[in-house]
């Protein structure tokens, strides 16, 4: 027997939250659920070596095919969801789990003459009323204590009720404030049960109209000077908030609905759906998906919910998703034809519906990453991926070192460019550059400029000597401070040789005119031996030069991951030196000004978008803008012409 499973997840795939997994056999049969602090610790027992493990263990755990977790927002909400899974799922291997006396519930008696609130593992009670499983006896015990300052009930034993009954004297826990009976002496029986039904209905709904009536009252008893009474509503409202926020992945009893979570970046969108039906959630779902480029969460919820629904399962009657689509009211309607009753969107803000909206943003953002991992990571998948590209593009070998260049600008200006280099699929950040380009008149010539910049680094012979004394001779705007020009104007011997590899492949973020400006300082520069390609964002599709039809990639292949992973990592980057660019212009050129501040600075900006605009406007356009007088319009428009 092999002494490593072979489903075995790798330690940093799986998260260090708190969080709930679940080992599962060939046939998708749940075979165990458990619970954990830190997922990451808890799991790497479950993989020591085979000999090292209890023989129940080793027996699970060979018997198991695959493994998953779902990440909550604490230990407490682990446990919850662990009961949960228990006994939806059944497991063959929790057998220690199979009894409901091991998890404490809150029971009120209601078939008793005063009902009493007590903390009770025997669910058998007759005309009693449960509230539960709780995780632990103290997680009951505390729901307790806030709920009984809000609604003051009974709480001591029969035995101490009947005998103060009796007697007329109240019982020790009614003597210290610790219970509110009608042995307390303080209420009749009518009196006792009326807050016993206030408890009973609030742990039942857990609404916030009766925090609102409270509230209500607080405020009439403070009008009225009645200031004792105003001070216990104060703190029944205070306790009654603290039982509201408890819990996250348990709501009241009445609730079914399906929470939908998703996180995306310009790749893949991870999504992660709750269904929550009598308050519990009865099953987690979570899936990657493909995404076309620039779709805003709105728009990938209502395909999501089409894809889902459109399938056969049938709607609950509210859906929580993180934002609404645009035609959220068409949604609705055509999820109620589903359902046959009205269907809600709701794109919660606050309370426990966010909270469970937030625990499912957590897992499907973990997806996500892992996603990603696993993509990036796994050797075969890479080796595919590079063998798929010199397929598709016809090269002589696969591309090893791939660089690609992406132009970034501000409405024509603070034009700059980024060259991110990848090596066996994996990206090399300690060789990406950036560079600075002077007002060049569209992309395809900041393309052109930018490798004809490049690719004199790997001229041969003289061409190397023409080609480094030709870039120390550019204009330093086209040069990035820490680049590769030293003061007395000579290549430094460092920076020319990290620079002068040679790729196999240059990418260009682009259609056909961007490789075709690339094409011509290829051309240009006399370099042989590398393939140029573009990638157009429309269709994701791949550009050659000199071709009147894009090479289309299967959308799921690891190919076309690779080539999205580098075409975004050089827009990532080229945006950020951008910005970080804008900035510097604004602080240095904006910052002399009197009477701008921060403030000020960032209202012109969004209005010109540039120091350049600002250059350009007059003394009347720069006055338009919001906060900035005719005196202080004329003192900008006077300093940036001065500075020109």
């Amino acid at each position: 027997m092999a002494n490593v499973l072979s489903y075995r997840p790798k330690a940093g795939e799986i998260p260090t939250e708190p969080g709930v997994y679940r080992f599962r056999d060939a046939t998708s049969r749940v075979l165990y659920v458990g619970k954990a602090k830190n997922l990451r610790a808890r799991l790497s027992n479950y993989f020591a070596p085979l000999h090292t493990l209890h023989e129940r263990t080793r027996r699970m755990v060979t018997t198991a095919s695959s493994v998953e977790w779902t990440v909550v927002g604490n230990e407490v909400e682990a446990l919850q969801l662990e009961f949960t899974w228990i006994k939806e799922f059944d497991p063959p291997f929790n057998v220690m789990f199979k009894d409901d006396k091991s998890y404490p519930y809150m029971a009120i008696t209601l078939g008793e003459e005063a009902p009493r609130v007590l903390v009770t593992r025997n669910t058998k009670i007759r005309g009693a009323r449960y509230f539960g499983p709780y995780p632990k006896k103290w997680a009951v015990d505390e729901v307790i204590e806030l709920m009984i300052k809000a609604f003051p009930i009974r709480t001591c034993k029969d035995s101490d009720y009947k005998r103060a009954m009796a007697s007329g004297k109240p019982c020790f826990a009614g003597q210290i404030g610790r219970c509110f009976g009608p042995c307390s002496g303080k209420v009749t029986v009518e009196e006792h049960h009326a807050m016993v039904s206030r408890f009973v209905g609030f742990m039942q709904n857990q609404d916030r109209h009766m925090v609102g009536e409270l509230v209500q009252e607080m405020k009439d008893a403070s009008a009225a000077q009645n200031y004792e009474l105003a001070a216990r509503r104060r703190d029944q409202v205070g306790a009654l908030e603290a039982v509201l926020e408890k819990s996250a992945v348990v709501l009241r009893d009445t609730v079914d609905i399906d929470v939908f979570s998703v996180v995306h970046d310009e790749l893949a969108a991870a999504v992660q759906e709750f269904i929550v039906r009598g308050g519990r959630i009865r099953g987690v779902r979570g899936w990657v998906v493909d995404k076309e480029l620039d779709m805003s969460t709105g728009e990938l919820v209502e395909s999501i919910l089409q894809t889902v629904y459109g399938e056969g399962a049938t709607p609950p009657r509210e859906v929580v998703v993180p934002d609404l689509p645009e035609d959220a009211t068409a949604m609705e309607e055509w999820l109620g034809t589903l359902r046959g009753t009205k269907v809600r969107l709701n794109a919660a803000q606050r309370g426990d519906k966010a909270a469970l909206l937030e625990t499912a943003r957590q897992n499907a953002a973990h997806s996500l990453m892992l996603y990603k991992t696993r993509r990036t990571a796994d050797f075969t998948a890479r080796s595919q991926a590079l063998e798929d590209i010199q397929e598709a593009l016809d090269m002589a070998e696969a591309p090893l070192r791939m660089e690609c260049y992406d132009v970034s600008h501000l409405s024509g200006t603070n034009i700059v460019a980024s060259m991110v280099v990848f090596e066996d699929g994996l990206a090399r950040k300690d060789e990406y550059r950036r560079f600075n380009v002077p007002e060049s008149s569209d992309d395809t010539d900041s393309i052109y400029r930018v490798l004809t910049r490049r690719l004199a680094y790997l001229a041969d012979g003289d061409d190397a000597t023409e080609a480094g004394a030709a870039i120390a001779g550019e204009s330093e705007a086209m040069r990035e401070p820490e680049d590769d020009v030293l003061s007395d104007g000579t290549v430094e011997p460092t920076k020319r040789r990290k620079f002068a590899y040679r790729p196999n492949l240059l990418i260009v973020d682009g259609g056909q005119p961007q490789v075709a400006a690339a094409a011509r300082a290829l051309r240009e520069s006399g370099v042989r031996g590398i393939q140029l390609a573009g990638i157009a964002k429309r269709l994701e599709e791949i550009w050659l030069p000199d071709s009147d039809f894009p090479v289309i990639l299967p959308r799921n292949s690891e190919a076309l991951f690779l080539f999205q992973r580098i075409r975004d990592e050089a827009h990532r980057f080229a945006i950020t030196h951008q910005r970080a660019r804008r900035k510097r212009d604004i602080a240095s050129v904006l910052g002399e000004i009197g009477g701008l501040g921060p403030s000020r600075v960032a209202v012109l900006l969004k209005h010109f978008g540039s120091v350049a605009r600002l250059r350009q406007a007059s003394v009347a356009e720069i006055g338009e803008v919001h906060g900035i007088g005719p005196t202080l319009a004329a003192t900008i428009h006077d300093h940036l012409a001065s500075e020109s």
